[in-house]
């Protein structure tokens, strides 16, 4: 077929629309099943990556031919024919390659066959590679097999996915139309293994604790909820996977990590999914300033594993700031001699400053203080450090500075990657603190932590000291892939109806 019978099949498509589109490729797929034996295998074995074999025969010159044996399977992007030879662009996960098919070679009945087929067809193709006159790296087919046909065409090859919400909601199609979607995933695998492989080699353990629990915690937020029948109660998807993993360290288990699911029934928006992926790692005999040393490998192997060369320092030693300080420097509000709600919320009108304040806790407007002015302003990889014990019902008090915990948060490209603490591993103050948050659950706080007597009671038996992070992959990767939007580092993030 011509580059122009391509065009006009590509209109007269338009044309018919898609019902008739869908009927005449289901009836080719009809006649490949009566006249081709081999077309539709089960399998299709000895296939090679299309980027690999780009690679090995970089070195050919224009015109150059081989004799060598290759094998590659995948998806026709595009086709175009010349007289008695035909050109398709084929892509597998890793690249895309081009197809040279001749009458000479396979013959008048299989030359039509494969000339025959449609844009988004999936064949496996044997052949050599050669680079063409033209100077582009291509296989002479040899003998192809037909795959799968696609009875629906894929996106527009030079327009690809113009509508957000349809890349979102039907992502095989993001993926088959836009190469860079399918970079972008393979690069979260890429971070999503480094940060194991740096856990692994730290001699950290990868643990799996329930996702469903019969009473949430480990964070301030709040859950889904579901019904268990043969148990008869109430189950809820797991906001954290912190009180399971410190109980772990109870019992022997030194230095644990899991990286997994968390589902959280709030907001969505470019930075929240309500159902996200965490890592958490928890060591004993650690404390938050190990934590932060820690996080800041773990990021720079992360970016490593990606070859990343974007505008942040990843190599150099993190800011660090505190709560108090940063909220100083963006508000003006000095919140050491702050300490009651009136008198904040005072603060926070005569300022002129945009936050909630009726009917809101002093931690949740300290909390707001900092999301709405401090967070965007940090860029460069930052820890803020220190935060008042109200707003971390379970870190250690600091051991230093009364009414602050021995907490940070890391910050980078204007939003928060991280949170750690120097765990609290004295049962009484935290069944104080679980206390404090009940009181708060009965003035209304939605997100109040529940009180967990069953943690308590792995707390008196003895935990050591201990340092614990919890990272979100998907706003890492957002940060090392230059994405704005965490709906572009989820494969099918919550969209509404």
């Amino acid at each position: 077929m011509s580059g122009s019978e391509e065009r006009s099949a590509d209109a007269g498509s338009s044309r018919h629309g898609l019902p008739e589109l869908i009927a005449e490729r289901r009836a080719k797929a009809l006649r490949l099943k009566q006249t081709d034996a081999e077309s539709f295998p089960y399998a299709y074995a000895g296939t090679e990556p299309i980027a690999g074999i780009l690679d090995s025969y970089a070195h050919l010159d224009s015109g150059e031919e081989t004799d060598d044996h290759h094998r590659v399977a995948g998806r026709i992007l595009a086709r175009r024919g010349a007289g008695r030879a035909a050109f398709l662009d084929l892509v597998d996960r890793t690249a895309k390659i081009q197809l040279h098919a001749r009458v000479d070679v396979l013959g008048e009945e299989s030359f039509e066959r494969l000339t025959s087929l449609d844009v988004g067809d999936l064949i496996g193709v044997d052949g050599a590679p050669l680079r063409s006159r033209r100077g582009e790296i291509s296989l002479r087919v040899d003998a192809f097999t037909v795959l799968a046909k696609a009875l629906r065409p894929p996106p527009d090859k030079h327009g690809g996915l113009s509508d957000v919400q349809t890349r979102y909601r039907r992502r095989e199609l993001d993926l088959m139309s836009d190469e860079d979607a399918r970079r972008l995933f393979a690069d979260r695998a890429r971070i999503v293994s480094a940060v194991r492989a740096y856990l692994d080699g730290e001699g950290f353990l990868e643990v799996e604790t329930p996702v469903l629990q019969p009473l949430y915690g480990g964070a301030l937020a709040r859950p889904f909820t579901t019904h268990h029948n043969a148990l008869e109660r109430t189950l809820y998807l797991r906001i954290a996977t912190e009180l399971y993993l410190k109980r772990l360290l109870v019992g022997g288990l030194e230095r644990v990590y899991e990286l997994g699911k968390d589902f959280r029934n709030e907001g969505v928006s470019s930075k929240h999914n309500p159902e996200f992926t965490m890592v958490e790692f928890y060591e004993a005999y650690a404390d938050y300033n190990d934590e932060a040393a820690r996080l800041e490998e773990l990021v720079r192997r992360a970016g490593r594993a990606i070859g990343y060369s974007g505008e942040l320092d990843l190599e150099s030693p993190w800011r660090r700031v505190s709560f108090v300080a940063a909220i100083a420097e963006a508000t003006g509000i000095d919140l050491s001699s702050v300490r009651e709600e009136d008198a904040l919320r005072q603060a926070i009108a005569e300022r002129g400053l945009q936050v909630p304040t009726d009917g809101a806790s002093w931690p949740q407007m300290a909390d707001d203080l900092l999301s709405k002015f401090v967070e965007p302003t940090l860029t460069q990889p930052t820890f803020v450090l220190d935060y008042p014990v109200e707003l971390s019902p379970f870190a250690r008090e600091h051991r230093s500075q009364p009414g602050l915990v021995e907490r940070w948060e890391a910050f980078a490209g204007g939003m928060e990657i991280a949170n750690a603490f120097s765990e609290l591993i004295d049962p009484d103050v935290q069944r104080e603190r679980f206390a404090a948050q009940q009181r708060l659950a009965a003035e209304g706080e939605e997100e109040a932590q529940p009180y967990d007597e069953l943690f308590l009671a792995a707390l008196e038996q003895g935990m050591p000291p201990a340092g614990g992070v919890g990272v979100g992959i998907d706003r890492l990767v957002m940060l090392l892939t230059g994405r704005d939007s965490i709906r572009e580092v989820v494969l099918f993030p919550a969209m509404r109806d």
